[in-house]
């Protein structure tokens, strides 16, 4: 998925930008760097103890000495441990809570972006920028982040301090820090990319995931377990490949730390050493040295495991916020205004659509329905039926002309507003892993109970809904798994009922569901159509036959359009769509058959990335 922002960030602002999410989390914040500058007092301070109780102490004969000394170090050693305790359980609250805000971010964006921005994404990259993107930033801006700066404030503070105690012993410390950091900043700087292309691969693998899951019964219907299987695999293998290639990288970067810090120890040792043996420098001295220069190696070590955190943050900010920062193609304009009441008058003012490839897939569509109208819209796939759904309901936006509601562009409505006058029932109805009462209930949310009922009453589901164990708490699985065909419809048409929409879209809404309870639905479908302008993606001659205005589409254009009769006596193109795909229905309804229910062409249900 490519989403660039209008201008690229650099690693320094996506960091940046990341860290600004703990804004809303100050007072732990300030906390978690108060007990910071504690714990670095303590730290500088203990070396200098242990130096006066072996000066003092040891070497001074001393024991009252000593012994405060060991209780000093006691003392301040819990101190220590309540500090780093109430610094760990404030930097989890903060970090969660970071990750928490962006993942409400990143839901609330993509509800909010167009079908445009879906139709080019797939649903495993989402999937992984939302968990495991936001998990390494909330890693970053806890315990990550924390440490770095604690690192940073404990090397300049101990750099300070080994200047002071001996300009000569410090400085041969501080001449190995250039190669540690030259280390680091190398080692990032490659592991950066790598590190992309890590989580990028590791998308393309939750992708696979995804799919396979979801199209499970295909996958066994055609026997494609085992060529899935390895197709999984060979995804699998190019992960596991970078993730080695990664583990080889840090795998040489933390030895190469390690020796150069411990040539700085051995520096230390045998010149402190020396000096001791000189009688320029007491033994609590050197020990103290020794003891800062551990200090100083630590927060080293640990940036050079930290940077290449650093790294995988920012590319996992960045895929993050490409998600956060695109726009989206169908917005509220500013002075966008809600529609309170619609009669239900939509009209299509010379439209023309095309994708962003520049495909055209709808030109010069004019028409208008009156109130309470059904129109049909009839043609093959991909002659556009779908694209006009998805037009009136501001899925995508007109490329030419403009469609209106009451006499309003529906570009300056509310999309909220607009959506609420219109109701959906597809072909392949949606439905959410939660109870019957919820999936009808969903474009109505405050519907009381009765209401509830009544809508599936009408809709002929209260039946097969009380014969299920929990009745309308009962649970349908993932998209409805657990129930037939013909009862997804009829929850569907419910929850259209329930929303008493002004404006109707029907795709084959009885396809799925035997003759004798397509009469009941159709009863019900009747009066729920009555008084409302009524969209049907048309694939029965019944629905033909009492359509008010049918649009034979072709190739993204009207073709024809009139009442049934009409078209009968005048066009050439519609009396071939009836004699090669309606009249066969009217034979076998002659014969005692289907009739009216029997199907013209199967078409594929309304879908964002096809065009009918």
């Amino acid at each position: 998925m490519a989403h660039a922002t209008a201008k690229p960030q650099t690693d320094r602002q996506i960091l940046w930008r990341c860290f600004r999410y703990l804004g809303e989390f100050r007072r732990y914040v300030a906390g978690i760097y108060l007990l910071m500058v504690i714990i670095n007092l303590i730290n500088v301070s203990m070396p200098q103890i242990i130096r006066w109780m072996i000066d003092q102490g040891i070497y001074g004969g001393n024991l009252s000495l000593l012994g405060w000394g060991v209780l000093g170090l006691l003392g301040i050693t819990a101190v220590k441990g309540v500090a780093i305790y109430y610094q760990g359980i404030w930097g989890e609250i903060s970090s969660q809570g970071v990750a928490y805000t962006l993942r409400n971010a990143i839901v609330h964006k993509l509800t909010t972006l167009s079908f445009a921005f879906h139709d080019r994404t797939e649903a495993g990259q989402i999937l992984s920028r939302t968990l495991q993107d936001v998990e390494r930033i909330r890693f970053l801006t806890g315990r990550a982040g924390l440490r770095l700066i604690e690192g940073t404030v404990q090397l300049l503070l101990t750099a300070v301090i080994l200047l002071l105690m001996n300009r000569n012993l410090g400085l041969l410390v501080i001449l190995t820090l250039p190669l540690l950091f030259h280390r680091a900043y190398h080692f990032g700087r490659y592991f950066r990319p790598l590190s992309i292309q890590i989580q990028d691969q590791l998308a393309v693998l939750t992708t696979r995931l995804e799919q396979n899951l979801r199209g499970i019964t295909a996958v066994k219907a055609f026997a494609q377990e085992t060529a899935e299987t390895d197709r999984f695999i060979t995804e699998n293998e190019k992960w596991f490949q970078l993730s080695a290639k990664a583990a080889r990288i840090e795998a040489i970067n933390s030895p190469m730390l390690d020796l150069i810090a411990n040539g700085g120890t051995l520096l230390i040792l045998g010149y402190g050493g020396w000096l001791v043996i000189q009688g320029q420098l007491t033994l609590g001295e050197l020990v103290a040295f020794t003891t800062y220069l551990a200090q100083l190696i630590r927060p080293i070590q640990l940036m050079g495991r930290i940077i290449p955190i650093l790294a995988i943050a920012a590319s996992a900010g960045e895929r993050i916020f490409q998600i956060l920062d695109a726009p989206s193609d169908v917005t509220d304009s500013a002075d966008a205004q809600p529609i309170a009441a619609s009669r239900g008058l939509v009209r299509f003012d010379h439209v023309s659509f095309a994708y962003q490839d520049g495909r055209e897939v709808l030109h010069d569509i004019d028409f208008v329905a009156q109130p309470g109208q059904v129109v049909a819209l009839l043609g093959p796939t991909g002659s556009g039926k779908s694209t006009i759904i998805n037009l009136l309901s501001r899925f995508y936006e007109p490329t030419n002309g403009r469609i209106t509601l009451d006499y309003q562009d529906t570009r300056d409505l509310t999309l909220a507003s607009l959506r609420q006058q219109i109701g959906l029932v597809m072909q392949d109805s949606t439905l959410f892993a939660t109870s019957i009462r919820e999936n009808i209930a969903f474009g109505c949310p405050d519907a009381s109970e009765a209401d509830i009922v009544q809508a599936a009453k009408e809709a002929q589901a209260h039946d097969f809904i009380t014969a299920m164990p929990d009745g309308y708490g009962t649970r349908v699985g993932e998209r409805g798994v657990t129930l037939s065909g013909g009862q997804k419809q009829r929850l569907a048409i419910a929850r259209a009922l329930l929303t008493n929409p002004r404006i109707l879209i029907l795709d084959d809404a009885t396809a799925s569901v035997d003759t004798g309870t397509e009469q009941l639905i159709q009863q019900a479908l009747d009066r729920l159509m009555e008084g409302r302008t009524t969209f049907v993606i048309a694939h029965r001659l019944s629905t033909v036959r009492r359509a008010d205005l049918i649009l034979v589409l072709e190739n993204g254009r009207i073709v024809a359009s009139g009442t049934h009769e009409s078209l009968l006596h005048s066009s050439p193109r519609y009396q071939q769509v009836y004699e090669l795909q309606l009249r066969p229905q009217e034979r076998v309804g002659e014969q005692g058959g289907r009739g009216a229910g029997e199907t013209i062409t199967p078409a594929p249900s309304l879908s964002r990335s096809s065009t009918k």
